[in-house]
């Protein structure tokens, strides 16, 4: 499984999100579940799948999955297009 794969799907188990409507394009405001809770719950997923820590800051910067990449992109994961 790539990075961009195992990104994928930590989103759309961490957001509970329908797949077929998945998409790397997908802002905040568009996730209902993408709360403080599911910030949290992000990082933690982010920390266990790519061994990387979001600082509180990041985490709760983020205002979509293209900032995500990002930020992963900077660390070396390779998730992006």
């Amino acid at each position: 499984m790539t990075d961009r794969e195992r990104l994928k799907a930590l989103l759309i188990d961490t957001f509970l999100l329908d797949p077929e409507e998945f998409s790397f394009d997908l802002r905040r405001a568009q996730v209902d579940t993408w709360d403080s809770l599911g910030v949290v719950s992000l990082a933690v997923g982010v920390e266990q799948t790519f061994g990387y820590h979001l600082t509180p800051e990041e985490a709760m910067s983020l205002d979509g999955v293209p900032a995500l990449v990002a930020i992963l992109q900077r660390e070396g994961i390779s998730c992006g297009g």
